[in-house]
């Protein structure tokens, strides 16, 4: 379950307390006071068999003798009679419950759960302070004080954040619409919350403080959807913890679970802080300022070292200052007196009268190249802040968004701090505040348009699943963990990723001698050995050996080496390839590794044999395309590398984006691939070449498209066939389809878009194309029927889409076709995949909304089972057509 009956948690029109006592200092106690000194106007009842009445109200002793059932109850009873009571209000007709009680055994809380599942009852906690939802004056917690009612959502797994965040955000006049404590959330958990408070009128902002996830798949479902809506700001715990460990891959070793929570948190176009002020800052800056586009920063200021110190944190922080140009510095020579700075940060000096600051102001606002200008003030006994205050407001309401404010002092700046507040101008205590919430919108803003960027298609063929597969089999089949050097770029050339060539030979100087001969000189020798998968570590690599004779000696050096270092070992053999010479090559690492929480999990990074030490690498969650490679690689120092330097011409960086692309593919394809590492991957100007690579597999399944957290695109539902004497294509809609779904709008004529989306508009935004062709696979489905055209051209000819609730009890469907193709059964024909994929899916019931006077459509909607819905109400426009697919 997901958001069914989360209304009866977070509004609720009527409460009961279980457990409601009048000892001082027990949780039934402060439960029942917190509850009746809100403003709640519904009613409130008390249960307690001890007890007659509690502060004049009477109480009952059972859940039976109430006079209605709640819409929630609050348990602060003893663990073992949870579950009876939880059974008791299901039957009444309680549909919410909250567990304050702590101490449940695992068999207790299955206990509850089971006796919830029949009446579809939602369960929060158990062992939390509980929920408070301010603008209906609900406080069901044992918290020590009350929330203000504000626009910001808290969600959080630890009760004392939630007590010390009441207290922090009251004591700032910070308001929230909801107030959750998940404790132990058996049942409510993150997803739900998220999908609940994306569609939440009262909430502008989602803050979550998080320690773990246990569903991680419906996680980034709700969260991509709520990102997508409003800010939603994480603080995740323990970054510092067991996140690096030790493992046989560079990968496994990279990988570390707190870096692969930072992937999944800027994957789903939320924003991670490290600290509760952060929180609140974030949110804050998130409010006020999202709609600053700024790249650049510029700083002005009447002190210079304020300015230096806000210099100093842009520069910690990675803010870009932008750089005064010519006409910029003429035209603040003319404001500003001749001793002024002359470059950003613009001291202004601090005998400037107001008259200077607003000349300042409006100079830096006019010029789109200043970016976003920190306007910071130290008071003076010049002339008074809220004087200044009140004569650069009018310049900075007249524009953009542009200003951040940072007023420092406390009594003689509190005035002027209050009016920029109210005017809407975020305002930071210090200048380091101002620019660190400057650095976070900016991460903030590129995590969002990861979200909406538009694709471009990888060049790989189409792998040869067959072929990999059969190398990780042989290794399973003998008991194998790893495969060996050969197999493993076996693997790699099936997907599509270069390699260099490498023979395997048996353990003898003759056939190493007769390999090389082969291949030619210079050559690379590495050991094999099935108990070493760090062959350098043990000496077991020599490198540019140019003729027989050192050749023969690095044999009997490598053999001498590795039964020093590791007599243990069983040698199999040897590996001998070819010296690759690419002078302006960069080495980089890119991997696969099996997180416990969020599966498999992509690395790239600078590669060698010291990438620990380099600690240069970065990891996404698949799947891949062009864009979400491109921005993996983007985070990595290496990339700067890449991208050329003195006689180093760029490199070739679509071709390391492929074999990011490749390793994705695999880790859908291949169930039983457990880690990956391509070390070196040399990449320069001409494209990229695996040099040496180790895959460990397990018998058991870790890796394939159902483990990923996001659902990759299901090319299962990719179907060929005749349609009116032409071949088409019915398939899911991609990301790389936004240019051609543009094109096939622009085709439509206006009356079918108006019966399609009852209204005429064609030309959408890139936001909502992108919204349109990146959907969420796990919770929708777009099928696009397409052919080639006259010119060989791939073009859209329909289009049926379909989107469930997520507790997928029912899905909305809609189609539209290209209007001059009208009337020839493609509309039934994507209608009936539509219905086949939903069934597939485990949805309950399709839907449609339809314009009555769009009769063709209900009539095709008649042919394949769909009915009225007699609970449809009379006198609407449209008409509601249902088919049960259950």
């Amino acid at each position: 379950m997901t958001i069914r009956h989360l209304d009866r948690l977070l509004t609720p029109g009527s409460v009961a307390v279980f457990g409601a006592s009048d000892r001082i200092g027990s949780v039934g106690a402060t439960v029942w006071r917190n509850l009746r000194a809100g403003r709640f106007a519904g009613p409130v009842y008390a249960v307690n068999p001890k007890h007659s009445t509690l502060d004049g109200v009477a109480v009952y002793a059972t859940a039976g003798q109430l006079p209605a059932a709640p819409d929630l109850a609050l348990l602060c009873t003893p663990a073992h009679t949870v579950a009876p009571l939880v059974a008791e209000l299901g039957a009444l007709g309680t549909r919410a419950v909250v567990i304050v009680t702590a101490g449940l055994t695992p068999a207790q809380k299955q206990a509850a759960l089971d006796a919830a599942k029949p009446h579809l009852m939602r369960l929060l906690g158990p062992n939390c302070i509980g929920v408070l939802s301010p603008h209906i004056g609900l406080n069901a917690s044992f918290a020590h004080t009350d929330a203000l009612p504000g626009e910001l959502a808290f969600v959080s797994q630890s009760g004392a954040l939630v007590t010390a965040v009441l207290d922090w955000a009251r004591s700032r006049d910070i308001g929230l619409s909801h107030l959750v404590s998940l404790g132990d959330h058996c049942d409510v958990d993150f997803g739900d919350l998220l999908d609940h408070l994306a569609s939440d009128a009262r909430t502008r902002s989602i803050l979550l403080y998080v320690e773990s996830v246990e569903s991680p798949r419906k996680f980034m479902s709700a969260a991509r959807a709520a990102a997508r809506n409003k800010p939603v700001i994480v603080v995740k715990a323990g970054r510092f913890g067991n996140g690096v460990r030790a493992a046989a891959s560079h990968t496994g070793a990279l990988a570390g679970s707190d870096i692969v929570y930072d992937a999944a948190i800027r994957r789903a176009g939320m924003l991670r802080v490290d600290t509760l002020q952060e929180l609140f800052t974030a949110a804050e800056t998130l409010a006020r300022f999202r709609g600053n586009r700024s790249e650049t920063l510029t700083i002005m200021t009447n002190g210079g070292g304020a300015g230096v110190m806000a210099a100093d944190a842009a520069a910690r922080a990675g803010v870009t200052l932008a750089e005064p140009d010519g006409p910029l510095l003429e035209r603040l020579n003319a404001a500003l007196p001749a001793n002024w700075s002359h470059a950003n940060p613009v001291d202004i000096i601090g005998d400037a009268p107001v008259d200077r600051y607003t000349a300042t102001l409006s100079t830096l606002l006019a010029d789109p190249a200043a970016g976003a200008v920190l306007f910071i003030h130290a008071p003076t006994a010049i002339v008074r802040s809220d004087d200044i205050a009140r004569a650069c407001l009018p310049l900075i309401r007249a524009g953009e968004p542009r200003v951040m404010s940072a007023w420092l002092g406390d009594g003689a700046v509190a005035q002027a701090r209050q009016l920029f507040e109210q005017a809407g101008v975020p305002d930071y205590p210090t200048p380091e505040e101002a620019v660190r919430a400057f650095a976070m919108l900016q991460t903030y803003r590129r995590n969002q348009e990861t979200l909406i960027e538009a694709p471009s298609a990888s060049e790989n063929p189409a792998p040869d699943v067959v072929s990999a597969s059969r190398q990780l089999d042989a290794a399973l089949g003998e008991g194998r963990a790893w495969l060996g050097e050969h197999e493993a770029k076996a693997v790699l050339q099936a997907y599509g990723v270069p390699v260099v060539s490498t023979l395997a030979v048996a353990a003898s100087a003759d056939a190493v001698l007769a390999a090389a001969r082969e291949l030619g000189y210079p050559v690379a020798l590495k050991i094999v050995s099935r108990d070493i998968t760090h062959k350098s570590d043990v000496g077991g690599v020599r490198l540019d050996l140019h003729d027989a004779a050192s050749l023969a000696r690095a044999v009997d050096e490598i053999l001498a080496a590795v039964r020093a270092a590791r007599p243990d070992a069983r040698i199999d053999g040897f590996t001998v390839q070819p010296m690759v010479r690419w002078p302006h090559a960069q080495e980089v690492i890119v991997g696969a590794s099996i997180d416990s929480v969020f599966g498999p999990v992509i690395l790239c990074g600078q590669g060698g044999t010291a990438v620990e030490v380099t600690a240069d690498s970065a990891v996404a969650l698949p799947p891949l395309n062009r864009s979400l490679a491109r921005e993996l690689v983007s985070r990595t120092r290496v990339s700067r590398l890449l991208a050329g330097y003195r006689d180093h011409p760029p490199a070739r960086l679509d071709a390391l984006y492929d074999v990011l692309i490749a390793v994705s593919q695999m880790l859908a394809d291949l169930p039983h691939l457990a880690e990956l590492d391509i070390n070196p991957l040399y990449v320069d100007e001409t494209g990229a070449i695996a040099l040496d690579a180790r895959i460990r597999v397990s018998s058991e399944p870790v890796a394939g498209a159902e483990r990923f957290a996001i659902l990759p695109y299901p090319s299962q539902w990719v179907r060929t066939q005749a349609w009116n004497g032409r071949t088409i294509t019915v398939r899911p809609i991609r990301p790389e389809d936004e240019a051609q779904h543009r094109r096939f709008l622009e085709k439509l004529d206006p009356e079918d878009v108006r019966m399609r989306i009852f209204q005429t508009r064609r030309e959408l935004p890139h936001s909502e194309l992108a919204r349109l062709t990146q959907i969420d696979y796990d919770r929708e489905m777009a099928l696009i029927a397409e052919a080639s055209d006259a010119q060989g051209m791939l073009e859209t000819l329909g289009v049926a889409r379909t989107v469930s609730d997520p507790d997928r009890i029912e899905a909305e469907f809609a189609i539209i076709v290209r209007s001059d193709l009208k009337g020839g059964g493609l509309g039934t024909l994507l209608l009936d995949r539509l219905v086949e994929h939903a069934r597939s899916r485990g949805i309950g019931r399709l839907v449609g909304i339809v314009l009555r006077e769009n009769t063709p459509m209900l009539k095709l909607a008649r042919s394949l089972g769909f009915e009225p819905d007699p609970a449809e109400p009379p006198g609407s426009g449209l008409r509601r057509v249902v088919k049960v697919l259950g």
